[in-house]
Formats: C-alpha cells, sequence, structure tokens
C-alpha cells in the first residue's frame, strides 16, 4: 500500500517527520496548523486535503492532543477524512481517550513516536534514517506505522499494552540524561580549573567511546571502571573529593549503585559489592 499523509501540527515533530517523510518518497499531502508568533496553536479547521489522506499523523504536544483529537474525530463524522484512514499520534505517553471512539467508527489509531530528539526538524529527519519508532495500536495501526517507519529507513520498537509510562522513562533515560551527564562532568572539570572548552571536549570523547564500546557488546557487559573492579579505595577517594559538589555526588551516589547492581550480574565478588554499596550510601 501507498502511503498518503496527512500530519497535523507544525511544530518540531511536525515539520521534522514532514521533511523525512518528503525525502523518503513518502506523499505528504498537508501539515497543518497555525504558529502565530512562531507558537503552536490549536489546529482546528482541519481542511479538506485531509480527504486524500489515508494515514492522519497528529504531532501536537500532549496538552493539546485530546483537543486535536476530537478534531480529528469530528473531521472524520462529516467527510473531510475518509473512513478507514489510520489515525496516528506522535506522543510518547499520552493515551487519547477519544481514539476508542474512532478505531470503533472504523479508523484504526495508535502511536507513531520517533524516538529521536526534535530540536532541529532537519537533523532530526536525518537521525530517523537510522533510528527507531515506538508504535502501538490496532493491529491496521502498526502495519501502517511499521510501513512508514520502514520508508524512513528507521526500526520499529512495539510498545506493549498499558507500559507507555516506562517506555517513556526509559527514553528520557536514553535521550535527555547523557546530556545532563555531560553539563555535570563538565561543570566538575571547570569547578576545579579546567577550561571550558578543554572540558567539555574530553566529555564528549569519552561519551563517544563509551558509546562505541556499546556497539561491539550489550551495555552490562560493555562497562569499565572502578565498580566492576570491586575498587573501593579509588571510590572511596571520588566521593570524598565530591563533598563540595553536590549535584556531581548526587549523580555519581545514584549511578554508582545501578553500576553495582550491575557488576552484580557480571559476578564480581558479593562481599565486595556489599562494602562499595555501604560506602556510596554513607557518602564517604
Amino acid at each position: 500500500m501507498s502511503e498518503r499523509v496527512f500530519i497535523i501540527g507544525p511544530g518540531h515533530v511536525g515539520r521534522g517527520l514532514f521533511r523525512a517523510f518528503r525525502a523518503s518518497g513518502v506523499e505528504v499531502v498537508g501539515l497543518h496548523g497555525k504558529r502565530p508568533s512562531g507558537v503552536a496553536t490549536s489546529t482546528g479547521n482541519i481542511p479538506h486535503d485531509a480527504s486524500r489522506a489515508n494515514v492522519v499523523i497528529v504531532c501536537v504536544r500532549d496538552a493539546q492532543l485530546d483537543q486535536t483529537i476530537e478534531e480529528v474525530t469530528v473531521a472524520a463524522t462529516d467527510g473531510r477524512i475518509a473512513r478507514g484512514t489510520v489515525i496516528l499520534h506522535t506522543s510518547a505517553i499520552a493515551e487519547p481517550a477519544g481514539l476508542t471512539a474512532l478505531t470503533q467508527a472504523g479508523f484504526p489509531s495508535g502511536t507513531f513516536h520517533p524516538l529521536v530528539p526534535f530540536s532541529d526538524p532537519e537533523v532530526s529527519a536525518e537521525l530517523l534514517r537510522r533510528g527507531w519508532v515506538g508504535v502501538d495500536g490496532d493491529n491496521a495501526a502498526k502495519n501502517a506505522s511499521r510501513r512508514l517507519a520502514g520508508h524512513l529507513g528507521a526500526r520499529v520498537l512495539e510498545i506493549p499494552p498499558g507500559r507507555k509510562p516506562a517506555y517513556h522513562a526509559a527514553a528520557v533515560i536514553s535521550s535527555n540524561f547523557p546530556v545532563v551527564l555531560a553539563s555535570v562532568a563538565g561543570h566538575l572539570l571547570h569547578d576545579i580549573g579546567i577550561p571550558d572548552a578543554s572540558a567539555y571536549q574530553a566529555v564528549e570523547s569519552l561519551m563517544s567511546g563509551a558509546l562505541a564500546n556499546m556497539r561491539q557488546a550489550l551495555p552490562d557487559d560493555a562497562l569499565t571502571g572502578p565498580i566492576v573492579r570491586g575498587d573501593a579505595e579509588t571510590v572511596g577517594k571520588h566521593l570524598r573529593a565530591l563533598h563540595g559538589h553536590p549535584a556531581a555526588s548526587a549523580v555519581y551516589r545514584a549511578l554508582s549503585l545501578a553500576a553495582i547492581e550491575i557488576a552484580g550480574w557480571r559476578g564480581v565478588d558479593s562481599k565486595k559489592l556489599a562494602a562499595l554499596a555501604g560506602l556510596v550510601r554513607s557518602g564517604h
């Protein structure tokens, strides 16, 4: 089946998908919405052009999603969206109540959540070519999502029913928290007198190396450092050095406890790990 896509929502996600679909040869029959002063607002008055699409993708903020689904329902009722059209939305966590009524009325529905950062629509389109898309919904909606992802060159994660919050938390940990870690590490180097340019370049180099290691092995196997060596002396020195750096100390202790769990899976001596856990919890 040849997809003809109508996108609702002119923000970063909508424009990123517009670029990505156009570049991959998918027909986009419209990108709908109002952006006065650069701010996305109501997407009302869905035009009749939407009737040419067999997939409608709603790309609005979660706070606007229920209202927009209501507008889609009205458009579906009066013929501006053809019966049988698949209705998808890009929220990683929302479960719009209105989708059930749409599905029952003959409009298959579900989620099409691109697992890429959309800070720059042009860059996001490129990232999608080697990225992932989270999908859920009824079978027709999931099949349409798989076809669209295939056109983009992306792979698909099927989100288990009822597990969207955990799925979204994992996405936030993967996408947002590396940036937080880079900032915390860079600030720590700055605080001890290392120039910012050198500090952040060094942090980026280390993080790139860690990602390269994960391309060769699972994360649990790629982890290096004092925790997986059971090196309590080094960890103690770190903790003492971080006493004057609250954010870095909190991050170090939280992630060290997670690393201790991984080290246990790796077979590190349980007595060493218990001593490390006590040291990390005490903070010194």
